[in-house]
């Protein structure tokens, strides 16, 4: 068993330094509790652990083997100690942060840059995944914080913050251009071939209960993993896309594609940054949540 553990560091720096008074200094105690918690510690463990000699203390047989161990443990303690005051000082470390393509794209990408630009040799780690994903992530602690849209139910011990506004648009191609510059009612969408996200993503849940209300029921001709790849099909006229609008806004500011028109307006949304209060945050983590404005 192992006794108090300042002998042992009393121990390391009288051999390290082959002097009582070089400890001593060093620890900033008194050369005589030096020579006592050596005595203790020789006590405990019933060998003799120094032998003085004229130009201070040399280790016996006994003290070589102990310091063998005793170094080396120390000096690993001395290295994660170092280790911690590098990360503080953000020299090193690691953020870990769940994102979906879509928040990835249109909110958290520019203040990645930015933190990349401050703190270069900070590793980030992305895991892409959808909002409910990225939910169960932050819960797990895989992350340390989630970028995510709305809605969602919010799990306890999560604190959300809105930080930006979206908007969900439909949008089609030349082929259905006498759709364009109408007033249409949500009704009209059960006659169209329509392009949708899968099932899994809080963005199709949105749209599927916002129609619900208006009391539309769509059967998606094509259901996609991306946005980007909903309004490709639309861009080649296989159906009407639902979209976040910053997914379209290329396309429609070329014309390639026009935004259909409703007589009700769909609801914005927002992106929100999650974090868990249970989670003691990195500093990395925190650095960045602060160059986003969330701290």
């Amino acid at each position: 068993m192992i006794g108090n553990l300042d002998y042992y560091k009393v121990f390391y720096y009288t051999a390290r330094y082959g002097s009582i008074t070089r400890a001593a200094g060093e620890l900033s105690i008194s050369q005589p509790a030096v020579s006592q918690s050596l005595r203790h510690l020789e006590q405990e463990l019933q060998v003799t652990l120094f032998q003085r000699t004229s130009k201070g203390v040399v280790l016996t047989a006994e003290g070589r083997a102990l310091f063998t161990h005793v170094r080396r443990g120390y000096e690993q303690i001395e290295q994660g100690v170092e280790r911690i005051q590098r990360m503080k000082n953000m020299e090193i470390g690691e953020v870990h942060i769940g994102a979906s393509d879509m928040t990835l794209q249109y909110y958290l990408l520019p203040y990645l840059e930015k933190f990349h630009e401050a703190y270069p040799n900070i590793k980030v780690v992305v895991k892409n995944a959808p909002t409910p994903e990225t939910l169960e992530l932050l819960g797990e602690g895989k992350i340390d914080f989630g970028v995510v849209s709305e809605p969602f139910i919010t799990p306890e011990d999560v604190e959300c913050r809105a930080v930006r506004q979206i908007e969900d648009v439909f949008v089609a191609g030349r082929k259905f251009t006498s759709y364009k510059n109408k007033t249409l009612d949500f009704q009209e969408l059960e006659k169209l071939p329509m392009i949708f996200l899968e099932q899994n993503t809080s963005t199709r849940t949105y749209m599927d209960e916002f129609l619900h209300l208006q009391g539309v029921s769509i059967q998606p001709e094509f259901e996609l993993a991306t946005s980007d790849m909903i309004v490709q099909f639309a861009l080649r006229n296989l159906g009407v896309g639902c979209v976040v609008k910053d997914f379209a806004i290329p396309a429609l500011e070329k014309g390639k594609l026009f935004e259909l028109r409703f007589n009700k307006m769909i609801p914005k949304r927002h992106f929100c940054v999650v974090t868990d209060s249970k989670t003691v945050l990195s500093q990395a983590a925190k650095n960045l949540l602060k160059i986003m404005e969330i701290t």
